[in-house]
């Protein structure tokens, strides 16, 4: 049986509001998990995500990033575009659109067709919670590291990752594409040949 991605609760209008943090790994998550349990967090679920970072006409005027993450190998995915980054007391906040589409690949095309093209791509598992109704709370697995994300209201944020042990202080600044792409290059300089 095919594992149902989850829905995730919209926002106010296109505003993402994010605290992200990197973890030591897998204990890390075994701890947070039990906290969450304890708290009362609601599982949504788990799954596996590919995402594509394109780059193409215009972008490098408009500072917006555009994204195709396939959920569990497809064929359905969600297009998404962000816009630049503002952190408020510490907190990022970013205006976000997403559109569910039926058709990774034939959006992959489409893109394509457009101009747009895939600048890299990076493997995410995700293990998805709601707490209090109103955080959505992921423990995110990647290549270059482990990592827990909070999203919500802007106000509450803050406090809600204290109440999980996490420093608001200390959250991570760059977003997974950012990390990706320094993570790629580290990688292709180690692999680079020496002369």
């Amino acid at each position: 049986m095919a594992r149902r991605r989850p829905q995730h609760r919209q926002r106010d209008r296109s505003v993402e509001c994010e605290l992200k943090f990197r973890v030591a790994g897998s204990r890390e998550h075994t701890r947070l998990r039990a906290l969450l349990r304890k708290r009362g967090a609601r599982r949504e679920g788990k799954y596996d995500e590919e995402n594509f970072r394109f780059h193409g006409p215009g972008k490098s005027t408009r500072r917006t990033t555009l994204r195709l993450r396939v959920f569990d190998g497809g064929p359905r995915g969600v297009l998404t575009a962000k816009g630049p980054a503002e952190f408020v007391g510490g907190v990022k906040v970013r205006e976000e659109t997403e559109v569910e589409v039926k058709d990774a690949h034939a959006t992959l095309d489409l893109l394509a067709e457009l101009g747009f093209q895939v600048e890299f791509t990076y493997k995410k598992h995700r293990d998805m919670w709601t707490l209090d109704g109103v955080v959505t709370i992921t423990l995110d697995t990647l290549e270059f590291g482990s990592f827990v994300e909070l999203e919500g209201p802007l106000e509450i944020l803050p406090e809600k990752a204290r109440s999980l042990d996490l420093n608001p202080s200390t959250a991570v600044r760059d977003s997974y594409s950012v990390l990706a792409r320094k993570h790629l290059a580290q990688t292709r300089k180690k692999a680079a040949p020496v002369a």
